[in-house]
């Protein structure tokens, strides 16, 4: 009796721990892996308490090793562009984030539970990676309630909206034709290499062309391309896996051409039209300051569609035209009081200044030999009030025979002295109508080449 105490002990010891493992929550462990016992589920429906000891490790990482790093792919839907402000450098856009990882602790025969193959589970009861985007500039407000996708085999899908305000560096020299490149990195915050990689569940051109033909809006920007990088972090002594994801998206500039550019154009044409008004009407300069009154309104309403921060080439633009305009008023107040001023005693011209106009006039061949060939009319017959006879072109002796010389010789020099003036003048104003030529052609050629860029 003595001798079989022992052995009855034993056999008491092994029938209490059976009977324990028969009420502990269904999870059984052979060969390393776990499986979770979902017997019954199609007749009594899904039972909490077959997951309880997975919903119970959720403050955990999910590894049998805790040396084997976690690796979490990374999927996202770029189904909004909302938002892109210039001034504080932010683009504000619309995502759908997706992550994948594997939880060794959930494994279940879909065969014994119904031929259930999937479920979905709360994401509240399970482990989520603590992935982030490093470039966000606001709180996440990630709405509560979202659910995880879990197979049979323990792969989990788990899918959260976010709008992102993320901060972008912008450059709009090149607006309303501009492209921005934005990144968008993702990261871990608490996790190094040892402990979480980072991988790609799809291929890069598949987020772009998923994204391309599932963005929801159709303002202001359009998505041009998606391209990735895998950066390591070094903070310290410790190395974290990052994947960056660099957004190209380009400005739709028709608003901006149709708003901006086209109205700009036409002020400018009309004012270079304006040098067919004659050079001594007094029209001329009422109708010039008339366009430049224009314009400046037209600038101060448009203010509201031009970037407040940076020279963007459509601002040097508008200076340009402004300032051609105001050149071009000047000039035709100065010809209208220089006209003005040779009907009745015309200064003497600068040595220098008629030096520069005789060479214009041999290299253009503005003379009075080419004019009678050509059958042109002398530019210097220019009536001006208070001018009698500007053309008389009486000799010496005629003049002698005529009346008193010294009379007729005063008012051929002072005949001469009104052509060379008229002839600065029409040069002046030739020369600048081609400057307002060579700017207008240059501006449309650099539009047109923009845009098909």
């Amino acid at each position: 009796m003595e001798g079989g105490w022992p052995h009855q002990e034993r056999w008491l010891l092994c029938l209490l721990l059976s009977l324990l493992l028969q009420d502990s929550p269904a999870l059984t462990q052979s060969s390393n892996t776990f499986a979770i016992n979902c017997s019954g589920f199609d007749e009594r429906g899904l039972n909490q308490t077959a997951f309880q000891s997975v919903f119970d490790r959720k403050a955990f990482r999910p590894v049998v090793n805790i040396s084997i790093p976690t690796r979490v792919n990374i999927s996202f839907t770029l189904s909004a562009i909302l938002e892109v402000d210039a001034r504080i450098q932010l683009l504000t856009s619309f995502i759908w984030l997706e992550l994948f990882w594997d939880n060794p602790f959930i494994s279940w025969n879909p065969e014994e539970c119904g031929g259930i193959k999937e479920l979905t589970v709360a994401a509240d009861n399970l482990w989520l990676p603590d992935i982030f985007i490093v470039e966000f500039m606001d709180i996440d407000r990630t709405p509560s309630g979202l659910v995880a996708n879990v197979n049979s085999k323990g792969h989990i899908k788990y899918k959260k909206p976010m709008k992102v305000n993320s901060i972008c560096s912008l450059d709009i020299f090149y607006f309303p034709f501009d492209q921005q490149n934005c990144t968008l990195t993702f990261s871990s915050l608490l996790y190094t290499v040892n402990d979480m990689l980072l991988g790609m569940e799809k291929e890069v051109w598949e987020i772009a062309d998923t994204s391309r033909h599932l963005i929801q809006t159709q303002g202001e920007w359009q998505l041009l391309s998606i391209n990735k990088a895998t950066p390591k972090l070094t903070v310290r002594s410790s190395l974290y896996d990052q994947i960056t994801f660099y957004v190209a998206i380009q400005r739709r500039p028709r608003l901006y051409v149709i708003n901006l550019l086209v109205p700009s154009g036409f002020l400018i044409a009309i004012d270079a039209l304006s040098f067919f008004l004659p050079i001594e009407s007094d029209n001329r300069a009422p109708f010039k300051m008339t366009l430049l009154l224009g314009y400046t309104v037209f600038l101060l309403m448009m203010n509201d569609l031009l970037p407040v921060s940076g020279t963007p080439l459509i601002g040097v633009y508008f200076a340009l035209c402004l300032s051609l305009m105001v050149v071009s008023l000047l000039e035709a107040i100065f010809l209208t009081y220089l006209l003005n001023l040779v009907t009745t005693q015309p200064p003497p011209m600068p040595h220098w200044l008629h030096s520069l106009l005789r060479c214009y006039l041999r290299a253009t061949d503005f003379s009075k030999r080419s004019q009678k060939e050509n059958g042109s009319p002398d530019p210097s017959l220019i009536h001006l009030p208070g001018l009698k006879e500007p053309g008389v072109k009486a000799g010496p002796g005629k003049a002698w025979l005529n009346g008193d010389p010294h009379s007729t010789w005063a008012q051929l020099e002072q005949q001469q002295k009104v052509d060379i003036w008229v002839k600065f003048s029409l040069v002046l104003d030739t020369l600048l109508f081609c400057i307002y030529l060579i700017f207008v052609t240059s501006s449309l050629i650099t539009v047109i080449i923009l845009w098909s860029n």
